[in-house]
């Protein structure tokens, strides 16, 4: 009796390599000449960076390090979800940014009707954060991860606990 082969559909951000480029960001922005005397900085605390900065320009000008940093350090823009720009206090302004960790409900319910309308032998379930795809034929599952890659997505996705049995 042959048992289902198995893989995982997951939105992971490695957190280490938040953490470097964070500190890349601040090593970069306090040798920079143009942010000589600048309060900016950047935050990262349960999932959420908070950008801090004198004014909308320098505010801008971190956005732009932060995220030349992080693709550097392999992590997809596609993970930040940027928030509106507040004021805070005195001229100084703050940006909220979200770290997506995880596949949301509404984006696991459109990528199980994927699997499902591809009409292959596999069964596609969605298991706290991730989606997992079974199947028999090994072949199934390498069509399904096929045909997700070719879809853009909002978020980063990755194939992960590929199992046979």
């Amino acid at each position: 009796m042959s048992k289902d082969n198995t893989f995982d559909i997951v939105s992971r951000v490695e957190l280490q390599e938040i953490d470097n480029a964070l500190n890349q960001v601040m090593k970069e922005i306090r040798s920079r000449f143009d942010f000589k005397g600048s309060k900016s900085s950047v935050e990262y605390s349960e999932g959420v960076l908070m950008i801090h900065a004198d004014n909308d320009f320098k505010l801008k000008s971190v956005v732009e390090i932060l995220e030349a940093k992080m693709v550097k350090r392999g992590i997809n823009l596609k993970s930040l979800r940027y928030g509106k720009i507040e004021k805070a206090a005195g001229d100084s302004v703050r940006q909220k940014v979200d770290v997506v960790q995880g596949v949301d409900k509404d984006l696991a319910r459109e990528i199980v009707k994927l699997v499902k309308d591809a009409k292959l032998k596999v069964q596609a379930t969605f298991q706290d954060d991730q989606v997992r795809v079974s199947g028999k034929n090994r072949d199934d599952l390498q069509k399904i991860i096929n045909l997700i890659r070719e879809k853009d997505w909002e978020i980063p996705l990755q194939f992960v606990n590929m199992r046979t049995f």
